[in-house]
């Protein structure tokens, strides 16, 4: 098959959880220049309406849908959504994720917010969705994890900033979802679906000066990440050229880590 085939994503139908943020509309707009059929759901539903209609305005296949993970009613109003309105889901990108610590001596009420969303709320997502690709016949599912996932925190990327108090909470669920997709790997395989991570290093959004500096030094390709380096790598995974690649966690941190 002609490679520009294998990346192909015609005629799929692809959902994007937390598609308004930073990683989520890059991803969303990838896969729908690969000619997927997008569904970008999200609970800020006007924000997600307004990046759709720039991708609509440039020829793209956007659809808008709501949806709070934390709440198992929304998740099954949005399962409803794509059953009726697709039919199907071929692909689905886990990639919401709530921050409600902001550092380690947070009030614990904090800590327990986030199990209840990027824990417990995200599995429901995942296994409903997982559902609706076992009913097309199988696809491919990519979870959005982090490269604080495979490491701790390197404090001395904030040296001379007011940055540097870490939340573990993101550690501790960015962390399980990359093993989560090995168990899922495996449990899931004999449905035809593929279950793979993707964990970026730091995408460029207008952090300090000196944050900036500090964390490029350690990066070979010396620079942060930008808003099209993850877009490749999630058209591959939701691809046919990707159809040997499963239980992976892909490392995309522009060799800080190498």
């Amino acid at each position: 098959m002609n490679v520009k085939d294998l990346l192909s994503l015609k005629g799929k139908i692809a959902l994007v959880t937390g598609g308004a943020g930073n990683y989520g509309k890059c991803i969303v707009e990838g896969l729908a220049e690969a000619d997927a059929t997008v569904i970008t759901a999200s609970r800020n539903i006007e924000n997600s309406k307004k990046f759709a209609q720039k991708c609509i305005a440039n020829g793209l296949t956007v659809h808008v849908m709501q949806v709070d993970q934390a709440d198992h009613d929304s998740v099954m109003s949005l399962k409803q959504q794509i059953i009726k309105k697709f039919g199907r889901l071929d692909v689905f990108v886990n990639n919401a994720v709530s921050r409600p610590m902001s550092g380690y001596n947070d009030p614990i009420e904090l800590f327990e917010e986030s199990m209840r969303v990027n824990a417990t709320g995200m599995f429901d997502i995942l296994r409903e969705m997982t559902g609706l690709i076992t009913l097309a016949g199988g696809g491919s599912i990519i979870n959005i994890s982090s490269m604080m996932g495979v490491f701790g925190p390197d404090l001395t990327n904030y040296e001379g900033t007011d940055m540097g108090d870490m939340p573990p909470d993101y550690f501790f669920h960015r962390g399980g979802l990359i093993n989560l997709t090995r168990y899922l790997a495996r449990m899931l395989a004999n449905k035809n679906i593929r279950v793979n991570c993707i964990s970026p290093g730091g995408l460029f959004n207008n952090q300090p000066k000196r944050f900036v500096e500090n964390y490029c030094k350690k990066v070979p390709v010396g620079r942060m990440a930008n808003n099209d380096d993850i877009k490749g790598l999630v058209v591959f995974l939701a691809s046919k050229a990707s159809a040997y690649v499963n239980g992976e966690n892909i490392l995309m941190d522009g060799g800080m880590h190498a």
